[in-house]
Formats: structure tokens, sequence, C-alpha cells
């Protein structure tokens, strides 16, 4: 059993990776791709998704690499995450994230403190904002059912579809967007976006603990009968 120390120096070490990747991919790919965003986002997509297979492969045994405060409610609510180390793991997811901001921007030997202009919200994009997060909670809790083992791969398969299919680009995790209002680069979101952005995908992560919840219930009953 690892130390509460040690698990929240998981989760703050991977959201700083995690979100230095989607900040810095974002910022090289828009340097490269010279206005086309398709091929910024592609690049952006290919980044994160590759890096969260790594970090969730790597982390997990230590932390259980949720990145992603979604995640960690979700487990909550599933009773398999304390209620103790909920907060704790908010509080440094969100740090990691920050953090992670700050790191691809001195990278990229930009201003360190910034905010976006990018305004993301529409009815749509708040509707997709849902849609992603309940997709990745629910990968994630599938996975786990299947092979433990997958969901690095299964986690970072979705993430860079998700990238394509969403209107939102599928940010799909509070601590992610609140350090993507920092920048004013590709991956960046208006600030006064943020709220609603995380309220979605909060309403995302609820469903799909209900829905999974629902179906194994379901499950539980037609064995009992067969």
């Amino acid at each position: 059993m690892e130390s509460t120390t040690t698990k929240l120096a998981g989760e703050f070490l991977g959201t700083l990776f995690l979100v230095a990747t989607v900040v810095g991919s974002g910022i090289m790919a828009e340097r490269l791709a010279e206005g086309n965003d398709a091929v910024a986002l592609l690049g952006n997509a290919l980044a994160t998704g590759v890096m969260l297979s790594v970090l969730i492969t790597v982390i997990r045994s230590l932390s259980g690499a949720h990145f992603n405060p979604a995640v960690s409610v979700a487990f909550w609510l599933r009773k398999e995450l304390t209620y103790a180390l909920v907060a704790p793991y908010v509080i440094v997811q969100i740090a990691g994230g920050v953090c992670g901001t700050w790191l691809a921007h001195l990278m990229f030997d930009m201003e360190i403190l910034q905010t976006s202009t990018n305004t993301r919200l529409t009815v749509g994009t708040f509707v997709a904002e849902i849609v992603a997060t309940f997709g990745l909670v629910a990968t994630i809790i599938g996975t786990l059912r299947v092979n433990p083992h997958w969901v690095g791969a299964t986690v970072g398969l979705y993430i860079s579809g998700a990238y394509w299919f969403t209107a939102s680009t599928s940010f799909a995790n509070p601590a992610v967007t609140i350090a993507r209002g920092l920048t004013e680069s590709f991956s960046g979101i208006a600030p006064s976006d943020v709220a609603p952005f995380i309220l979605a995908q909060l309403i995302g992560a609820v469903i799909a603990v209900a829905c999974f919840w629902l179906l194994q219930r379901s499950g539980t009953d037609d064995n009992s009968v067969g």
C-alpha cells in the first residue's frame, strides 16, 4: 500500500506532465502548422494520447493515475477512493496542472504568467464536454472490468479520438481546464468559460458512474435469475 504522500506526489507529477504535454504540444503544433488548425489539432491530439498512455501505465500503481478531479470524484462515488483523499487529490491535480502550463511556457520561452482569450463556450461545447467526460469515465471503468493493464492504452486512444469527434476537443478534465485558462496559446480557454466546462465535466462523470451502476445491477439481477 502506497503512502498518502506517494499517492499525492504521483497525482501532482502525472497532471503536471499531462498539462505540459497538452500546452507544449499545442504551442509546437501551432508554430509548425503555419495556420493549418487541422494539422495543429492532430499533433496536439496524438501527443496528448501517447503521453496519457505512458503516464497512466507508469503511475497507476502509485496513485491510481487519475490526473483528473472528475475521475477522482467518480471513483469516490464508486467507493473506490476514500473521502479523505478526494480533496487532496483534487488540490494536487490542479496545482500540478497549473505548474504544467508554466513549465510549457518556460520551455518555449514564453511569458510564464498569462491568461487565455480563446472563448469556447457554446451550447454545443457544453454538451460536448458532458459527452467527452462520460466517455472518458466509461472507458476507465469499463477497461478496469476487463483488464486493468489496458487502461493506459484505452484512455490514450479515447482521448486522441475524442479530440476530433467532440466540438470542445475533449477537455474532459477540470484540472486541465483550469490550467488551460492560463495560456494564451492554441490549447487555451478563456477563464470565463472554465466554470461551465467544469460543470459539464462533472455532470458527464456522474452520469457515467450512474450508468455503470445500473448496468452492473442489471447484470447481477440477470445472473441471479438465471
